[in-house]
């Protein structure tokens, strides 16, 4: 069985909506890419270096209108390794309504989501969702993914929508790698999805922290 790989970039306060342009998210939103003028060198080799193994993308419909207008045209620009990745591998996309899905290696998703998430990881090693961000929050409700990589970037915005919005169930993560700083200020967060609920105790008790969560 393969992976669900979430990849997310979030302000301090958690809003993770249009962080790579003005025109990303149709909803009016005063900051759309604020991403841009946060990014450096080292974030960008963890970005890169997180796609590496990528089999398929899973992708919500905005996003993959967005990808499906950009990645095609970019084989050969500075982009180039990580479109033709894009461009090659099989995408899946989750909607309700009926997508225009001409990017090459596209389908559409059925209705029962759950399900389909499901095979789509028996069928794939590492699967990544890429902004997506009902998609995500739908993910993280129905606990349907294995990995989280999330960029928290040094801004509050106090606007947007949010990493977590309501309807998340008790859940436990496990810490992968160390965290990583990059010299702007990112900090790349490495989790995996772990068993249990999260556990409850007392600060004064002599066995604090030895709480399994199960």
């Amino acid at each position: 069985m393969g992976h669900i790989e979430i990849e997310l970039f979030a302000t301090l306060d958690l809003v993770a909506q249009a962080p790579g342009g003005p025109d990303e998210d149709p909803v009016a939103f005063t900051f759309g890419g604020w991403q841009a003028p946060l990014l450096d060198d080292v974030a960008g080799a963890q970005i890169d270096a997180a796609y590496e193994d990528t089999d398929a993308l899973l992708l919500g419909r905005r996003t993959y209108d967005i990808f499906a207008a950009y990645w095609p045209h970019q084989e050969g620009g500075q982009d180039s390794q990580i479109a033709t990745l894009f461009n090659r591998v099989p995408k899946y996309v989750a909607s309700r309504g009926n997508p225009d899905l001409t990017w090459a290696g596209s389908t559409q998703l059925g209705p029962d989501l759950p399900a389909a998430v499901r095979e789509i990881r028996d069928r794939h090693e590492h699967v990544k969702v890429v902004g997506s961000l009902d998609l995500v929050q739908t993910l993280l409700r129905e606990q349907l993914f294995d990995r989280l990589d999330l960029w928290l970037y040094p801004i509050v915005l106090g606007v947007g929508k949010k990493v977590f919005d309501g309807g998340e169930v008790p859940t436990n993560l496990t810490l992968l790698e160390p965290p990583a700083a990059g010299p702007k200020g990112a900090v790349h967060l490495c989790y995996g999805l772990a068993e249990g609920i999260p556990a409850t105790g007392d600060m004064d008790a002599p066995d604090r922290g030895a709480g399994r969560g199960d």
